[in-house]
């Protein structure tokens, strides 16, 4: 089996997803509602909505795919497209209890306040568990990483929505669909295709896909904005050069010697993965195949060319983003930029937001924290210094500038010339109908 650099990033980039997320792990969940079968009293919502926002015909058509496939399915549209009025839509025919399960405690609020504000119902109708509250009601909302737990109240509902759904197939995720005993499931995503290749499961936990749209072709629609990609390349500096060369040499070598041991039992991600627990040299080889890729992600060169997109666009309100927060802080001392990060307390990420939005700041740096579950304020740019492999971070990212706007919006890839981001930069636009350049 060929072992191929892209491979092995998203192979990193998957684990590093999994990772996240046991942000509830310790709140004490109220009891367990029955999961037996339930008649159609039971599943009623009790809640009657008025629907207060007018869909979108591509929303009305994911809808009526979904009831035709008897009410569980995957939507998969871009971010921006507006997969949470899609669920307040489904909400609205069904009108059953139901459970929105969500990865992160903005998402939770986001979607209680939604719900509350675009189907017309009473605050006490829409509860809230994660986030220190427990709040079950006939619409209630909860974390994946609390919805997960064995004492989650995940039964009684008649509509399971799960939000960013390519993350329901992760081992400590699959219960969830799995205990519940809702008849109607729907799957949002803009992404559904994993790294690890479970989007299959996935499927087959809520539902087959019954509709997907591309952000090229809403955009050609008009119900996105217009939007280009560039894809612009830099060198590594003559320093920068001869210690990724070093590095990738070690890793190259120890593959060709190793590379028929590894690939002997079917799985060689997996066995070196394993060897480098006791094998100080696999050990080594992925020590230097991490470094190497942190000099082509976070190359000085970067920097430069960002602050003479952030000239070329001084009007705008633009976006930086990048897949480590050393860049992101490097970035911020150098450019004079705001910047977020997992790190960055609640109080100052809120207050940033809200300049970014109110146009006193324009320019904002960002991690992988504004990747998804945060509600973004508009821009028109997106500079794009580092990213990982696969295509779902991309999309998430270009979702963020092509909400509908009159202005075209406009993605940058800082790619860095003759390394293995070459290979990953490429891998991450192979959908349909994107632009090369």
């Amino acid at each position: 089996m060929p072992a191929h650099q892209h491979d092995l990033d998203e192979l990193f980039d998957t684990l590093a997803e999994e990772e996240a997320g046991l942000l509830d792990a310790a709140l004490e969940l109220p009891t367990t509602l029955s999961e037996s079968e339930a008649d159609d009293s039971d599943l009623a919502g009790g809640f009657r909505p008025k629907l207060t926002v007018t869909p979108r015909t591509y929303q009305s058509e994911a809808l009526e795919r979904w009831l035709a496939n008897a009410g569980r399915g995957t939507v998969i549209l871009p971010t921006g497209a507006g997969k949470t009025v899609l669920a307040l839509l489904a909400i609205d025919r069904l009108k059953l209890r139901t459970l929105i399960v969500v990865p992160t405690i903005e998402l939770l609020h986001q979607w209680r306040s939604a719900a509350i504000e675009r189907l017309g119902l009473a605050a006490d109708k829409v509860g809230v568990i994660g986030d220190g509250r427990r709040e079950l009601r006939p619409i209630t909302v909860i974390t994946y990483a609390s919805a997960s737990m064995p004492e989650a109240p995940i039964g009684g509902f008649g509509l399971l929505v799960c939000d960013e759904a390519h993350h329901l197939p992760a081992p400590g995720h699959q219960i969830i669909a799995e205990r519940s005993g809702a008849p109607y499931r729907l799957a949002l995503t803009a992404t559904p295709e994993r790294g690890d290749g479970q989007e299959q499961l996935l499927y087959s936990l809520v539902g087959p896909p019954v509709y997907r749209r591309t952000p090229e072709e809403l955009s050609a629609e008009g119900h996105l904005a217009r939007f280009k990609e560039r894809r612009i390349y830099v060198d590594l500096s003559p320093d920068e050069a001869i210690r990724y060369n070093t590095l990738m040499g070690e890793w190259k070598w120890f593959l060709a010697r190793k590379r028929g041991a590894l690939a002997r039992g079917g799985d060689f991600f997996g066995e070196l993965l394993r060897r480098s627990g006791n094998d100080p040299a696999a050990r080594s080889a992925l020590r230097a195949h991490h470094q190497a890729r942190m000099i082509a992600l976070n190359a000085e060169a970067k920097i430069v060319e960002t602050a003479r997109l952030l000239k070329q666009h001084r009007g705008e309100k633009a976006l930086i983003f990048s897949e480590y927060n050393l860049l992101v802080d490097r970035l911020s001392r150098a450019l004079a930029l705001p910047s977020l990060t997992y790190r960055t307390p609640p109080e100052e990420r809120r207050l940033t937001l809200e300049r970014f939005r109110s146009g006193a700041y324009s320019k904002l740096a960002a991690g992988r924290v504004l990747n998804e579950g945060v509600d973004v304020p508009d821009a028109s740019v997106a500079i794009v210094v580092s990213g990982n492999s696969t295509p779902r971070e991309h999309i998430q990212r270009l979702g963020r500038v092509i909400r509908p706007k009159a202005r075209e919006a406009v993605l940058y890839e800082l790619v860095t010339r003759y390394t293995s981001e070459v290979s990953s930069a490429r891998k991450r636009r192979k959908r349909p109908g994107a632009e090369s350049s």
